[in-house]
């Protein structure tokens, strides 16, 4: 076919692109924007040495929609997390690549419990929710969300996974401020995981999360910690003897997320975990016994 061009190449463009405007992985994401436009997974990129004008124009107008600081994930209408993706956009937190860490975790946690109970605190998406029950179809997952607006996302994202052969998981529109939360779950939950808002009020953040993720989904505060405050005393009450709670945090964090898991005395082995990049992301905890 006449005036294919090397896709390297406009990979490579498009990633200056990105660079200049800013965009944290300039590469990775001008990779994903081409197998989106290809309709292909991104390790099938170098498969493909040529490819038509058309799609060029197409990279093209994507990777400006990128440069404008629109979130990846908006672009591509989905988010990866775990052996599942999840679909995403307006109104709705994306879920970011540390948080597979913790949800790996809370799958090591159930290793040898059978027909686990687990609680998902600030589901948003619901990626946590869905990725354990996917990886493990004898739990009972329960996913709780404050927000209307997120919850149809979780909605739309678990019905998607049953249709996929899922176990159904079971949704809450809740407040995890509230004490009184899920009251009938108290001393009967293998593992709590959270992915809370924790970013302190004020802190100065990238635009594809002060414009696009929800306000209330990202910020929590003067420390960052209010939310996470009612976390630590649920999972405290919900959790049974032995049963794990692990939840996300900001990396100014690493000290007082720990500090309020072992300010209760039913918590025990209170940890914190590093991401790839070495800076503090998570703490968990078990209930003694």
């Amino acid at each position: 076919m006449m005036n294919r061009q090397p896709l390297r190449l406009a990979v490579s463009e498009a990633a200056k692109i990105l660079a200049e405007a800013g965009v944290d992985s300039p590469r990775v994401d001008a990779e994903y924007l081409a197998a989106h436009v290809l309709g292909v997974e991104r390790g099938r990129l170098p498969l493909i040495p040529l490819v038509d004008p058309s799609v060029i124009d197409q990279l093209h107008k994507l990777v400006l929609v990128r440069a404008s600081r629109i979130p990846l994930q908006h672009i591509l209408g989905w988010a990866p997390m775990g052996a599942i993706s999840v679909e995403v956009g307006l109104g709705v937190f994306v879920p970011r690549p540390e948080t597979e860490l913790l949800m790996e975790w809370g799958l090591k946690s159930l290793a040898g419990v059978s027909s686990p109970v687990v609680v998902d605190l600030c589901t948003g998406t619901g990626a946590l929710a869905l990725s354990i029950a996917a990886a493990r179809p004898d739990a009972v997952v329960h996913a709780v969300e404050i927000d209307p607006q997120a919850l149809s996302w979780t909605r739309r994202n678990a019905d998607a996974r049953v249709a996929a052969g899922d176990t159904p998981i079971r949704l809450h529109s809740g407040d995890a401020t509230d004490p009184s939360l899920l009251s009938d779950l108290d001393g009967a939950v293998d593992l709590v995981v959270c992915n809370p808002p924790y970013v302190p009020e004020g802190t100065p953040v990238q635009p594809e999360v002060g414009v696009h993720d929800p306000h209330h989904a990202v910020f929590s505060g003067a420390d960052g910690l209010d939310v996470i405050r009612h976390v630590v005393r649920a999972a405290a009450r919900w959790l049974k003897p032995g049963g794990s709670v692990g939840i996300e945090h900001d990396d100014t964090q690493g000290e007082s997320v720990p500090a309020l898991l072992a300010a209760r005395r039913v918590l025990t082995e209170v940890t914190g975990h590093a991401d790839l990049a070495g800076r503090p992301r998570f703490a968990t905890a078990r209930k003694v016994g």
